[in-house]
């Protein structure tokens, strides 16, 4: 890397204009000029255009307000859209209405966007006032000096003390903690609250809080320039004639906390905006819901048809005034600036366009936030989906994903702590070839162990965890006895770890792990009387036998999700030895030739152990000569202080010591499914919604987790897996499968040739029409998986994956994991969704369409980048099957609903023009047409699309099939809404000719004429808002009174804003402005209005709700018979009986993984002298299957003697076979024959059209 400081101005400046547009390319950070920080030298800072420290996250102030703010809203089309109408309003030349009607709607959406983004801004800048003058401590000269968090610079030397956020971020000089030890909380940051150890550099920490020493620091740190990266700081330090290296251990950043540290002193690198803090509050990626894609399509199509009768509407005026106009030339003469009837015809097109504008009602979009806004209340507000053990709720965190939430076809799921709780037990092992942790008889029969077994003791050491259960007696006795293999065993559990020691207020040690399998596993040990005490920079102290045993730490070569493996290498009794643990993946490979033997034994107990779901590590160790490791840690020290491609290198430099090992066993530790996963998968697939599990478990592990939560069955017909490690392998397996998979199904690929088709699946009939009959489940591992993403290959992994009920794949890595969602992405037309706990989900989360993040064992990093979050793996059942469901249900609702009323309420201008020549006047009064979307009609929409539920909660659990039609888009589509627009059209034409009959050369019982426009449009528009007022009473399926309040209210607000608007007094007061004076008063005295009323309803509503009863009494929807079994308050159902194909069972499934941490640890912070000790900090048994099993038993023993004992009139009824009898009875005995099959004889007579609940 270059030094900026050496290079003369002019070439500075282009080398960064260089490096900046490397940046814009999306460079990564290592690639540009490095930065440079002299230590006491702000004015280098200065003019090398460091940022200062002070932060803007607000983004206007009261000059830039109303223009930018206006500017942001105008991105919207449909704003864009109404700003031009009101425009062309304003010109009396070409409009036939008031500027009002367009000006008073979009006034209030403007304004109310307006306000509400203000009102945000206003908390921004109060936000950052009060971080911009937080109180500061600085060096200057050798004083330290208060000042603001914003006059902080780059350079600066900092005091910070403790529980004080930390304001920039700094590279640790030195601290009161011994060692020079730094405690930090970032929560603020990634969300995790439990405690990051930072240190300094040895070569600084002498400084101490010497105020004249630090004063007279100069020293040079190169680091790279400022970057998101949280997890990466790399860079040297210089100091003197030694480089000396520094990395993320050495930095504490801008929104941390210091935690149980005195007092810390840092140097200033990334201050204010440049911040990482600061570069990671971008806003992310926007995801657009598919009802959002829809609606543009819609948009389009309306912007057509408006423009189609818009042509209609003018060509028609050009005819009129050729040939009938001239005849009223004399009273009725052109205006001076038309000539002829093209011309005429030309602006009355444009006033039909600003007249017809309601075809695209500006109300839409801010409704449909509001609906989606309220739906999130709904998910935060939810008390089942609360979790009391960790007191957490669940969180909406994107407010515009509401309805895609009923609509998921696929799921992909992380298995540790998403489907698993993360709590690791230590079960079994194998050690020198020998297996532990399983009980026998005297017979040498296997033991089964349950809570009545009695474990072993572990009273005679003063350190085991009473918490600790281990059954096989003889592990403990070989230690006793002093095994050689057993000690060296332990041993390396207890040594090889970034575990901190600590000490609580009652003297008691506890272990602070970054991952639960480390936790786990140095627990074991302890309690086996191998206890790691504590550790400094240096070295590790372990107690064996109550004797200490002090360990020099040469170097740590840290864990990654690359490596899968940690070691440590370590000096004792003047012996070097390296001390390995990790995947068995990795680890045997590294072995020596002569443990073979051993190897192979140790690998049948993986299998076993893997095939029991359990989590599995491998442990080996060699040993070093004195030569051999001083060349070795210099490489290590050349790989370790390089800026470009460090982590490259130094994982290079590891691989060269860890190989040649000798294998000492493998570990297996338990890990619990989460409460009700089994249920919760069971009752999501019958839901057709597809799981895939991607972890980076063993196939075996995953393969038995996934037979334990029920994902995969005895009942599927086979299990493929495919395990191929090179190219032509995995191509020749995934061909085998898709030609069993064709050949078992009977069906052909049809549109095999067909490129321009996206769904790459088999005929989606033929596919749905097997489904319930043969189910099959396919596993893959990693590397194969490396292989079938590839472009040649994906199209066929899809298809093949696509015919499978279940999908899981193995040891795939994060990149993987997010690989496979974009591809069903890329070629399925379905949504999908994403559900995992770690760091190592975060991509799979956010490029899944909609991504849910468990706040479990592994950190919030995941939830941070979640849509939705949770505690518990049970409730996205009920964040699919009730909320996402009830979103998708009230929006398909109000979408058909909101268009039909725009159309009926637009369309009466489009006939009114064949009787006022085409003239581009008005039906309505203008104030009506403003007020109609604002006030008469949009309450009870809103209420329909926030409120209604057609089936309770309950129930939609119980019946998951429900969720089916969200998946096929049945609710709304462009049949549905071509549907509501031929709805609107017909009304609209009853709406208009059924008043103009009756009201055509009529008169009043006083002898006044009626057919005048005035009253004409005002029965019109009274008509218009009674039926659809009373069309959303026929949709609403669950009422509350605010629905009674606002269907009736609406009505009766029109009512008497009619009579207000269109008095004398006001007349008189406003002059010209209401010209509808008397309209209200005169129309309630035709007796024509009130017939018109009464036969308008009924020729409106009457088929309607003729039309529903039919169906429902011939074909109602499964809803539709839930929702009639609600209203007969019959809910005594009580498990649902599915009948089910007999199926063929599967080939017998084999049973291995790796439990490790998935985050880096402690490593190179252990060994510059971070980890110390400290006080003060304490950071589904067979039983219960049996106690189902007999209630089950209990259950089906009622039931058989209930039947034996029904009388006559039962049995007469369960004759007629009918289901919604069976539902009268309580009892569902054949939910697919209810769901699917029923008859016109088999449904009662009277069945209402409008059910509420």
């Amino acid at each position: 890397m270059a030094n900026t400081t050496l290079i003369p101005s002019p070439l500075k400046s282009c080398l960064l204009t260089y490096n900046l547009g490397r940046r814009l390319l999306g460079y990564s950070a290592s690639e540009f000029v490095e930065r440079v920080v002299h230590a006491n030298d702000r004015s280098f800072s200065i003019h090398q255009g460091y940022a200062d420290n002070y932060i803007k996250t607000s983004k206007y102030n009261l000059l830039t307000f109303i223009p930018k703010n206006l500017l942001e809203q105008l991105q919207r089309v449909a704003n864009i859209y109404f700003i031009v109408l009101l425009i062309l309003q304003l010109l009396e030349w070409v409009s036939s209405l008031n500027p009002i009607t367009t000006a008073l709607p979009l006034v209030f959406v403007l304004t109310v966007t307006a306000v509400k983004d203000g009102y945000d801004d206003i908390k921004r800048h109060k936000s950052d006032n009060i971080v911009n003058n937080r109180d500061a401590e600085i060096l200057m000269g050798d004083v330290l000096t208060k000042c603001k968090w914003q006059q902080i610079h780059v350079a600066d030397i900092l005091k910070i003390e403790m529980n004080q956020p930390v304001p920039a971020d700094c590279m640790v000089l030195s601290s009161s903690e011994p060692h020079s030890l730094v405690y930090v909380e970032t929560a603020d940051l990634d969300g995790e609250t439990n405690l990051k150890v930072r240190q300094a550099l040895t070569e600084t920490a002498s400084l101490g809080d010497d105020l004249k020493k630090l004063s007279e620091l100069k020293c040079e740190l190169h680091i790279a320039p400022p970057n998101n990266r949280l997890d990466k700081c790399d860079g040297y330090l210089l100091l003197g004639d030694e480089k000396f290296s520094v990395s993320n251990d050495q930095v504490v950043l801008r929104g941390c906390v210091l935690r149980n540290t005195k007092w810390m002193y840092g140097l200033t690198i990334y201050t204010g905006k440049e911040s990482k803090q600061m570069q990671n509050s971008g806003q992310a990626k926007f995801k657009r819901t598919s009802m959002d894609k829809l609606m543009n399509k819609i948009v389009v199509f309306i912007f057509g048809q408006l423009f189609v009768a818009c042509l209609v509407c003018a060509i028609s005026c050009g005819y009129w005034e050729a040939y009938t106009g001239m005849d009223f030339q004399v009273y009725l003469p052109w205006e001076t600036y038309t000539s002829d009837a093209a011309s005429v015809a030309g602006l009355h097109f444009v006033s039909y366009v600003i007249l017809l504008n309601t075809f695209v009602p500006i109300s839409l979009y801010v409704t449909v936030e509001m609906i989606r806004l309220a739906q999130s209340f709904w998910i935060n507000w939810d008390k089942a989906m609360y979790d009391e053990e960790r007191d957490t709720p669940a969180k909406c965190r994107t407010t515009t994903l509401s309805e895609e939430l009923g609509q998921i076809q696929y799921i992909f799921s992380d298995k540790t702590g998403t489907l698993t709780q993360n709590k690791m037990t230590f079960n079994k092992c194998s050690i020198g070839g020998r297996k532990y942790g399983e009980l026998y008889d005297k017979n040498g029969q296997p033991v089964e162990i349950n809570e009545n077994t009695i474990p072993v003791g572990f009273h005679h050491n003063a350190w085991y965890d009473k918490k600790f259960m281990w059954y096989d007696p003889s592990l403990m006795e070989l230690i006793n006895k002093g095994d050689k293999h057993c000690w060296a065993f332990f041993r390396l559990l207890a040594l090889c770890h970034t575990v901190m020691a600590e000490y609580n207020d009652d003297d008691e040690l506890e272990y602070q792990a970054q991952s639960p399998d480390e936790a786990a596993l140095v627990g074991a040990a302890r309690n086996f009387g191998f206890v790691f005490r504590h550790r400094t920079p240096s070295t590790i102290t372990i107690e064996v036998d109550r004797n200490e045993e002090v360990f020099e730490l040469l170097a740590i070569l840290d864990f990654n999700n690359v490596r899968k493996r940690m070691s440590v290498i370590l000096r004792f009794n003047n012996k070097i030895r390296l001390y390995c643990k990790g995947a068995d993946s990795v680890i045997l490979p590294r072995l020596s030739p002569h443990c073979k033997n051993i190897t192979q034994i140790t690998q049948e107990h993986l299998n076993e152990f893997a095939g029991e779901g359990l989590r599995t590590l491998c442990l080996a160790m060699k040993d070093i000569d004195d030569g051999y490791f001083a060349e070795w840690k210099r490489k290590h020290h050349i790989a370790n202080t390089s800026i470009e491609n460090r982590e490259e290198k130094v994982s290079k430099v590891y691989e060269e010591i860890e190989k040649d090992m000798m294998l000492l066993g493998a570990t297996a530790i338990e890990d619990k499914l989460q409460d009700r996963v089994p249920e919760v998968i069971a009752n999501l697939a019958k839901a057709n919604i597809k799981i895939w599990v991607l972890t980076g478990d063993k196939q075996e592990t995953a393969i038995n987790i996934g037979y334990s939560c029920q994902l995969l069955t005895e009942e599927m017909n086979k299990v493929f897996i495919i395990s191929g490690a090179e190219k032509d392998q995995v191509k020749f397996e995934l061909n085998q499968v898709l030609e069993e998979l064709k050949s078992k199904i009977g069906i052909k690929d049809e549109d095999s040739d067909d490129d321009d088709d996206d769904d790459v699946s088999f005929t989606k009939k033929d596919a749905e029409q097997f489904q319930g009959i043969y189910e099959f489940a396919l596993v893959v591992n990693g590397h194969s998986l490396a292989h079938a993403l590839q472009p040649d290959m994906e199209k066929d992994f899809l298809q093949a994956a696509s015919l499978c009920k279940a999908v899981v794949c193995c040891r795939v890595t994060p990149l993987q994991k997010a690989m496979v969602v974009e591809l069903v992405k890329k070629y399925k037309n379905a949504v999908t969704l994403a559900i995992g706990d770690g760091a190592n989900d975060v991509s799979m989360i956010r490029a899944a369409h909609i991504g849910v993040g468990i706040s479990g064992q592994e950190g919030m990093q995941a939830v941070l980048a979640s849509d939705f979050s949770f505690a518990q793996f049970r409730f996205l059942e009920r964040l699919l099957l009730v909320h996402g469901r009830w979103s998708y249900v009230r929006m398909c609702k109000f979408l058909e609903y909101f268009f039909y009323k725009n159309f009926a309420f637009t369309f009466c201008h489009f006939w009114f023009a064949f009787f006022c020549g085409f003239s581009a006047q008005a039906v309505y009064d203008q104030y009506f047409i403003s007020l109609y979307n604002i006030i008469f009609t949009s309450l009870p929409v809103i209420a329909l699309g926030i409120f209604d539920q057609d089936v309770n909660a309950v129930n939609c659990v119980k019946f998951p099939k429900l969720y089916i039609p969200g998946q096929k888009n049945h609710g709304f589509n462009l049949w549905v809404f071509t549907r509501s627009v031929i709805h609107g059209i017909l009304t609209s034409l009853v709406l208009f000719f059924i008043p103009y009959g009756a009201y055509l050369e009529n008169t009043a019982p006083d002898g006044d004429v009626v057919d005048n426009q005035s009253l004409f449009g005002c029965t019109i528009a009274t008509l218009l808002v009674t039926v659809v007022n009373l069309q959303i009473a026929l949709d609403t399926a669950y009422w509350t009174v605010l629905n009674h309040i606002v269907i009736w209210g609406s009505i009766l607000v029109y009512w008497a804003v009619i009579f207000l608007m269109y008095c004398e007094p006001l007349y008189e007061l406003f002059g010209t402005a209401f010209t509808y004076v008397g309209t209200a008063t005169k129309m309630v005295t035709v007796p024509s209005f009130w017939f018109t009323l009464i036969l308008v309803i009924v020729l409106l509503l009457g088929p309607v709700a003729a039309k529903r009863a039919l169906i429902l009494d011939v074909s109602p929807s499964l809803a539709d018979r839930i929702r009639l079994w609600q209203q007969r308050g019959k809910q005594k159902a009580s498990d649902v009986q599915l009948t089910k194909i007999k199926k063929r069972p599967s080939t017998s499934r084999p049973g291995s993984s790796y439990a490790f941490s998935h985050q880096e640890g402690y490593g190179a912070l252990i060994t510059s002298g971070r980890m110390g000790s400290r006080r003060g900090r304490r950071g589904e048994s067979k039983e219960k299957e049996e106690a189902k099993n007999r209630a089950d038993s209990r259950t089906e023993s009622k039931s058989d003697s209930a039947t034996e004992s029904r009388t006559h009139e039962d049995e007469d009824a369960m004759r007629e076979n009918t289901p919604i009898q069976n539902l009268e009875d309580g009892v569902i005995e054949d939910a697919d024959d209810f769901e699917e099959e029923t008859t016109l004889e088999e449904r009662p007579n009277s069945i209402t059209s409008n059910h509420k609940s």
